[in-house]
């Protein structure tokens, strides 16, 4: 009598769930206690609303840690943590700001206007139940591939949907806004979404014509002329973007997503090169010829001059603030225009001062860094080209944005993830987190194992041949 043996064996990895919600309990507390902080400094007391604010953020945390639980075991257990530490954070400085704005019109003898910082919790919520319908409804991200042109159209139809007359409206310079029904969207911030997507699937297809060699010039493999065609296109529609809706945020988005895909899709440093010089040619085209980027321009080389008060303001702030900061409560961050928003960055600046900035932007480094390993264990190209691109979009709109705020290149519009005031940027940014963990999911989940052969089946084989 013979005895079967098998020699497969299954290594299973842990799920992390339990990492995931020590670290949810860890981002709820130094959100938490950075609102009692505020309030303590501001209003020697701990806020009547600290018991909603730690309950909302708190219970959202939870729901989303348990739909990961439910139907996402192996995701990453870092990524939905920095969300909700971002978020929270986010919402604490804009309680503050809601603060000193409130006592300065107290003082001026007039009512003070309505908190924005509930206003902010209620998209965290929007933006959760978003983050749920990703992660119930998207089961396997390969099937999006499907809907690349479908997502193309989607994204290009967003990004001009601020150009229809009646639709659109033009808010600080830039016409990136749409009033519908009474409330303010801004179409853009989905459109990175879709064109990821689009981007993805289009490269999966077109990626080995693309890689062709053509000219060698310097030690680069330049690209042939005639597969210069797809970013020809984006940087013509970046440019258009820039031009008539006078944003120069997006379009630096929007073309350097492409261009990095294209990288990635590639391994091809031709293309970058080229990208690169195309977009400092535009963006010089139009510094020279709009006037609107003439004044970002203008604001970014003379930020103290008498009219560029809003930059001035910002970079003293920051000034103020020093290595340290000044201590939550103890700065005035309300003194900078949009300090709830496009300054956001800038009052964290202020009150925490540089090793403040340096801890927020590494919370966003681990996103990235999150995202693209993501990228590395995914198994399929498509999902290695979201992953790659989702992740760089955080990193380039936090480089704008900090870039923008600290003088390091002229200022743009667009919204610090999670944490500035605006309910579509955040909105999208938890679809964006749920999209990378279904990713790295599908990544990290054990792959079904083959049937296993036994030394008795094997041996028939060998006898048959």
């Amino acid at each position: 009598m013979s005895i079967a043996s098998t020699s497969v064996i299954q290594i299973i990895p842990r799920t992390r769930r339990g990492v995931e919600l020590m670290l949810l309990i860890v981002a709820i507390g130094v959100s938490v206690g950075a609102y009692v902080n505020i309030g303590i400094t501001v209003q020697d007391k701990v806020p009547a609303s600290t018991g909603y604010y730690a309950a909302g953020i708190g219970l959202l945390a939870l729901i989303a840690h348990l739909a990961l639980r439910y139907r996402a075991p192996y995701a990453d257990p870092v990524l939905l943590p920095c969300a909700v530490l971002l978020n929270g954070l986010g919402v604490a400085m804009i309680h503050r700001i809601d603060l000193g704005l409130a006592a300065t019109r107290v003082a001026k003898g007039l009512n003070p206007k309505a908190a924005a910082a509930p206003q902010q919790i209620t998209w965290t919520a929007v933006g959760v139940v978003l983050f749920l319908l990703v992660i119930l409804l998207i089961r396997d991200h390969r099937r999006l591939q499907a809907l690349t042109y479908t997502a193309g159209l989607a994204g290009l139809v967003l990004l001009v949907l601020p150009l229809v007359p009646g639709l659109g409206v033009e808010v600080n310079g830039a016409r990136i806004w749409i009033h519908l029904a009474g409330m303010s969207f801004q179409p853009g911030e989905f459109a990175k979404v879709c064109l990821v997507v689009f981007f993805a699937g289009y490269l999966v297809v077109k990626r080995d014509v693309l890689t062709l060699a053509g000219h060698r010039f310097l030690g680069l493999d330049l690209p042939r002329a005639r597969d210069l065609g797809p970013i020809g296109v984006a940087w013509a529609v970046s440019l258009g973007v820039l031009v008539f809706e006078k944003d120069l945020g997006s379009s630096l988005l929007f073309f350097g997503l492409f261009l990095f895909l294209l990288y990635v899709a590639t391994e091809r440093a031709g293309w970058l090169i080229i990208g690169f010089l195309l977009f400092a040619g535009g963006a010089f085209f139009a510094s020279q010829t709009f006037s609107h980027v003439q004044a970002r321009v203008d604001g970014w080389l003379n930020p103290f001059a008498e009219d560029r008060g809003q930059v001035a303001t910002g970079l003293m702030g920051q000034a103020w603030g020093g290595i340290l900061g000044r201590g939550l409560g103890q700065g005035r961050p309300d003194l900078t225009l949009y300090g709830q928003s496009d300054f956001i960055i800038s009052s964290f600046g202020e009150e925490l001062g540089l090793t403040g900035i340096i801890a927020i932007i590494l919370i966003y480094t681990l996103i990235i860094e999150r995202g693209l390993r993501t990228a590395l264990g995914c198994r399929d190209i498509f999902g290695k080209l979201i992953a790659t691109g989702l992740a760089m979009s955080f990193a380039l709109q936090v480089f704008v944005i900090v870039g923008g705020v600290t003088g390091l290149i002229p200022l743009t519009g667009l919204a610090t993830p999670f944490m500035a005031l605006g309910g579509t940027s955040l909105v999208a940014n938890w679809a964006i987190i749920a999209l990378l963990l279904r990713i790295s999911d599908q990544a990290r989940r054990p792959q079904t194992p083959a049937a296993p052969v036994s030394d008795e089946t094997i041996a028939m084989a060998v006898q048959k041949q």
